[in-house]
């Protein structure tokens, strides 16, 4: 039915069982699909599944609803799945939506309902349990006023059942997600290598004069061409003056000679993330002083990689790599020893050419959930993406690998991706020479 091939089911039956042995004493937990969102007239945005929901059922498709109920009075209704049911109508507008077998198949539910029985259903559940455990947006950058499927559901709960006790969902699914089962390292192994494919396909065609829009309709001709859903964020392509945007998305300037391209793109596999950046010379070598700003990007990266180990703090991590960004710095010229004794804390010298974090969760959202206060763990897989942006100098450079913590040694899940200044020119260059 979709795009990627099936996933193993054993992966979302997993996932269910990490998630109840969670839940207190006789409640009940109730998980949405996301909204079918309006984009104008009579239009829809393609649909994209809720990732919370799909963590735990695989399902792919819009009007669905999960219920969790361990040890549930009612027999066989410790887990129920609710998907839509399809008619003739839909099938010739909208085309094949899940069977109950299918739908089963997928997500290894047995008792697969209607959509439209879930009003029947729920009340007399919800009657049997004590408490509701209800499955919010907590992602620390989310800002919306938009009132989405979970939290209308929630309201509703807490109008119609006052007298329950809530509980939140999020921390739990937060931390069960963020620690990855070698079948999501997989998927997210593949969208990084179709993302690869993407990049070398890149690599052939930049050359003074082509503009950044083009650039970004090769990177998605080839995800699409490789299964990918499409991009997991908005691609930057940001020549130039434009890399020191940090989430310049325009991509509508023609790129010049002597130029650096930084891209920071990835594909969308089964609802796994990519998140890689490149930065490229358009003329296919590096000036002198592009290099030194170039390698010095990739020492940090080097360093930074080294230190997402088990036990480590985000917090304490993103200072240390600080500290590793102020020595660079200082060698590229940009901020001196005074500049640091004289800073404000809050503040640090080197935040001028680097304003951003290093790293970040990466899973099912390109920002994935995971505990910012907690230590790393084996499981956790998170980005390197440190950058010197110097807007005196038109110049961006931004180098970013996706790593996998393990037990011993971070895990570069990237590596095949060209990150080498000299295999990049000479990758660059072979084409031409061609």
């Amino acid at each position: 039915m979709m795009k990627y091939y099936p996933i193993d089911v054993r992966l979302f039956i997993n996932n269910r069982d990490l998630f109840v042995k969670n839940m207190a004493p006789n409640t009940i937990a109730i998980f949405n699909s996301n909204d079918e969102m309006p984009r104008s007239a009579d239009g829809f945005h393609a649909f994209r599944q809720n990732s919370d929901f799909f963590h735990l059922t695989g399902i792919d498709q819009e009007q669905s609803i999960l219920i969790l109920y361990p040890g549930c009075p009612k027999k066989g209704f410790e887990e129920v799945l609710f998907v839509r049911k399809t008619n003739a109508y839909i099938a010739t507008w909208e085309g094949h939506k899940y069977t109950q077998s299918e739908a089963t198949e997928t997500s290894g539910i047995t008792k697969v309902k209607w959509i439209e029985d879930f009003d029947k259903i729920f009340p007399g559940l919800m009657n049997l349990a004590d408490g509701c455990y209800l499955n919010l947006n907590e992602h620390g950058r989310y800002d919306s006023s938009v009132p989405y499927k979970d939290l209308r559901f929630a309201r509703a709960i807490k109008e119609q059942y006052p007298l329950h006790k809530l509980y939140r969902s999020a921390p739990i699914m937060a931390d069960l997600r963020s620690v990855k089962h070698r079948y999501e390292v997989e998927m997210i192994e593949e969208a990084i290598n179709i993302t690869n494919k993407a990049f070398r396909r890149i690599l052939k065609f930049v050359k003074p004069g082509v503009h950044e829009h083009e650039i970004e309709a090769e990177i998605l001709h080839e995800f699409i061409r490789n299964r990918a859903t499409g991009p997991a964020y908005n691609s930057i392509i940001a020549s130039g003056k434009n890399a020191c945007v940090l989430h310049y998305v325009d991509n509508n300037q023609e790129c010049q000679a002597g130029d650096v391209i930084l891209m920071d793109f990835g594909a969308e596999y089964a609802n796994y993330a990519a998140d890689i950046t490149r930065s490229i010379p358009v003329s296919g070598r590096f000036t002198d002083r592009q290099r030194a700003v170039y390698d010095a990007v990739q020492r940090v990266m080097n360093e930074a990689t080294n230190m997402l180990r088990p036990g480590t703090l985000l917090e304490e991590y993103h200072k240390e790599v600080g500290k590793v960004m102020e020595s660079e710095l200082i060698g590229l010229g940009l901020i001196s020893k005074e500049d640091i004794k004289n800073q404000n804390p809050n503040m640090p010298a080197y935040k001028r050419y680097f304003m951003h974090g290093t790293s970040h969760y990466l899973g099912l959202d390109v920002h994935d959930v995971g505990s910012h206060h907690k230590p790393m763990q084996a499981g956790n897989v998170f980005t390197c993406e440190p950058g010197i942006y110097i807007p005196e100098e038109n110049l961006g450079i931004r180098l970013e690998n996706d790593i996998l913590v393990t037990a011993d040694d971070p895990f570069v899940l990237s590596n095949d991706i060209p990150v080498d200044a000299e295999e990049i020119e000479e990758l660059m260059n072979a084409e031409i020479k061609a």
